[in-house]
This record gives structure tokens, C-alpha cells and sequence, in this order.
């Protein structure tokens, strides 16, 4: 059974919007964040991918798609070049939600793709091909990459238009976090003019403690607008629902956790919307 939309329909960008969600610190809330932004979403009626970039999985786990060794994955799309259309499965219980799951393959591509030709660039075509081949497949492709800055992070960041960082309200919050800025610099100077660092995300805030605002005023004075209105709260429910094959937009939709990656996804989907569209009135 299809999880029903939300009463308000989020706008639809003009073009597919492919953000590269990365931060190499582990912990983050990454992965968590990629799947139920991307969740939230399909539930308010737009048409959503997950490109599953980590060796290990966690957003095809949480989005309840088989990724077992032998299936096929994104390690075919990088290393033998197959399309993208053969190869992307739907979430099972959304009508508007699509992944390409990752395989354990995927751990020794970093070495495979050193001696292939184009090898920064290999996801970026079949992005192109897949993805804005055909601008009405999808509104928003969520490439959710491995906690490192790679060959695997810098397809993502070449095959991407933006970055969303997230980071969590904890101590050392921003600590080698210039290092992904760096790379980004250079990805963008050398493959990928067009790419920026449109949202950040604060996660695992926990409004009790001082320690928690005092991180997010810090990182609000140093992106600025950048970042989200909306903060993550430490949530049970959130941890809880990968480990049922699940998002926690589906495990629990009423729960904190749900209602504000909803409210994230609809800060992002306006952000680039006129002011008709800020509504929430769609071109359904």
C-alpha cells in the first residue's frame, strides 16, 4: 500500500535538482538525512531518486531495497558503464520514490576505478543520461555518498549541481569540514563549474543543552543563509526506523523526526521556488 501524500504539495523545480549529500565525518546523520529528505518529499508529491554512493549500504537498507552482492547496483554503473534505467529500483510503499542500491562491490571500486578512462566522471554521464535525458522522470536526485573524500565522493560531487552538508549540534561539529569545502573548490575549478554548496542541515540538535545552540549559532555565522531554518532533534524514532527497512517518515510520520525532515524537504523545494509557488500549489 503507496504512502499517501501530504495535504500540501511541495513545489517542483523547473529542472531535476541532483544535490550530493556528503560530509566525511562519520555520524552526521548523512545517510539519514539523503533518505528521508528524499521520503519526505515523495510523500508531497514529487518524484524523487536516491543514488545509494556508500560500500555500505545504509540507504538501501533504510529504503527497504535488497542489496546483496549479486544484484545489480551503481558498482555496474561506475565500472562497466551500464545504464542507470536497468538497474534503479522502486521503493516499495511510495508511488513517486526510486533508489539505485549499493553492493559490498562497491568497497574495492575505488581502486577499479583508478586505471579506467573518465574516471571522475563516470556517474555524471549516466546522471545525464538517466536523469536529465528526461527531465519529467524525476524533481530531485539525492546522491548520498560514503563518509570519505574519494574517487567515489568526487564522482558525486562532479556528477551533482549542489552539496547539502549535514552536520550535527555536537562538539568538534565542524572539525574537517574545510578539507570537503577544499575538494569542493577543486572539483568545481577543474570538473564541475556549476556545482555549490546550496543547504546546510543541523542534526541531532538537542534544544536541553547549551552546548547544542552554541553550535548552531556557530555554524549559522559561518554559512549564513546557507543553512536550514529547520533543525533535526535527537530522535529515537529516527534511529529506529533503518533497522525496520524504513524511513521515519514511514515508521512513525508523526513523530518529531518525521515532521521535521518534512518541514527541511519543504525549506529546500521553495528555496528555489517563485513567490506563486511558495504555496505549495503545484503543476500537477
Amino acid at each position: 500500500m503507496a504512502v499517501g501524500r501530504s495535504r500540501m504539495p511541495m513545489p517542483k523545480p523547473a529542472e531535476p535538482r541532483v544535490m550530493v549529500v556528503a560530509n566525511q565525518k562519520g555520524g552526521v546523520g548523512k545517510t539519514t538525512t539523503a533518505v528521508n529528505l528524499a521520503a519526505a518529499m515523495a510523500v508531497s508529491g514529487l518524484k524523487v531518486l536516491v543514488v545509494d554512493l556508500d560500500p555500505q549500504g545504509n540507504a538501501s537498507t533504510a529504503l527497504g531495497i535488497d542489496h546483496h552482492a549479486e544484484i545489480p547496483s551503481v558498482y555496474d554503473i561506475l565500472i562497466d558503464e551500464s545504464p542507470m534505467d536497468g538497474i534503479v529500483r522502486e521503493v516499495e510503499g511510495f508511488d513517486s520514490l526510486w533508489c539505485v542500491p549499493a553492493t559490498i562491490d562497491l568497497a574495492g571500486s575505488e581502486i577499479e576505478l583508478v586505471s579506467l578512462v573518465a574516471r571522475e566522471s563516470r556517474l555524471r554521464k549516466a546522471i545525464k543520461a538517466h536523469v536529465k535525458g528526461e527531465p519529467s522522470r524525476y524533481d530531485y536526485v539525492f546522491i548520498d555518498c560514503p563518509p570519505s573524500l574519494g574517487l567515489l565522493t568526487v564522482n558525486a560531487l562532479v556528477g551533482g549541481d549542489e552539496v547539502l552538508i549535514p552536520i550535527q549540534c555536537e562538539y568538534y561539529a565542524l572539525e574537517g569540514l574545510s578539507q570537503l569545502l577544499k575538494n569542493i573548490d577543486m572539483v568545481r575549478a577543474h570538473l564541475n563549474r556549476e556545482l555549490a554548496v546550496s543547504t546546510i542541515i543541523l542534526t541531532m540538535f538537542d534544544g536541553r543543552t547549551r552546548l547544542a545552540a552554541q553550535v548552531a549559532d556557530e555554524v549559522r555565522r559561518y554559512f549564513g543563509d546557507t543553512v536550514l531554518s529547520t533543525t533535526v532533534p535527537r530522535s529515537v524514532r529516527i534511529s529506529e526506523a533503518p533497522s525496520y527497512g524504513q524511513t521515519v517518515m514511514t515508521y512513525d510520520p508523526a513523530s518529531s523526526g518525521a515532521l521535521s525532515y518534512l518541514e527541511a524537504a519543504r525549506e529546500i523545494a521553495e528555496s528555489v521556488a517563485g513567490p506563486d509557488e511558495k504555496s505549495g500549489e503545484s503543476d500537477e
